[in-house]
């Protein structure tokens, strides 16, 4: 079974095909980037950070999955089997990822309402709009990172400002 999803950037339709075997684990990497990503900002911000999952996951410039977009990080190999490989502290496309913090949400209550969000997302059950114009970037309003004046802001959504390819 083949799952999509729909939104719409700038008129072209955002679309994502699941399995149904890897669903479930799709549901939690993008249930988990909600929730530690956006989790102090309203529906517009979380919306956002995901519409960011989305449209990565729909380049070609990024990982296939929305696990693979979400914990894609630079990489260390293992000292105890080399054909394991860790990501490096703080090296990571969402800084949650490889904070060396816990990766288990605190509130439980608002971590399962973004998992149905999730649900509801991936399943089609709710149309998607992708609110960011396309943007596959995000950072906070409080850092300036070196990268975002080689790309194209879109707009800026509560604490976090978007960016797409120019």
């Amino acid at each position: 079974m083949k799952v999509a999803i729909f939104g719409i950037a700038m008129g072209i339709p955002i679309s994502v095909a699941l399995s149904a075997k890897s669903s479930d684990d799709q549901i939690e990497c993008l249930a988990k980037n909600m929730y530690f990503e956006a989790r102090n900002q309203g529906t517009a911000g979380i919306l956002a950070v995901t519409a960011v999952v989305l449209n990565r996951v729909n380049d070609s410039r990024f990982p296939d999955t929305i696990c693979e977009v979400v914990k894609q990080a630079q990489t260390r190999i293992s000292w105890l089997n080399k054909n394991k490989r860790y990501p490096i502290k703080n090296r990571c496309q969402f800084s949650w990822y490889c904070d060396g913090k816990s990766d288990v949400p605190k509130n439980k209550e608002l971590y399962n309402n973004l998992e149905g969000w999730a649900t509801s997302i991936l399943s089609g059950e709710i149309d998607f709009i992708d609110i960011t114009d396309g943007a596959t970037f995000y950072h906070a309003d409080y850092v300036q990172p070196s990268w975002a004046k080689m790309k194209e802001r879109t707009v800026k959504i509560e604490n976090h400002i978007f960016y797409r390819w120019k």
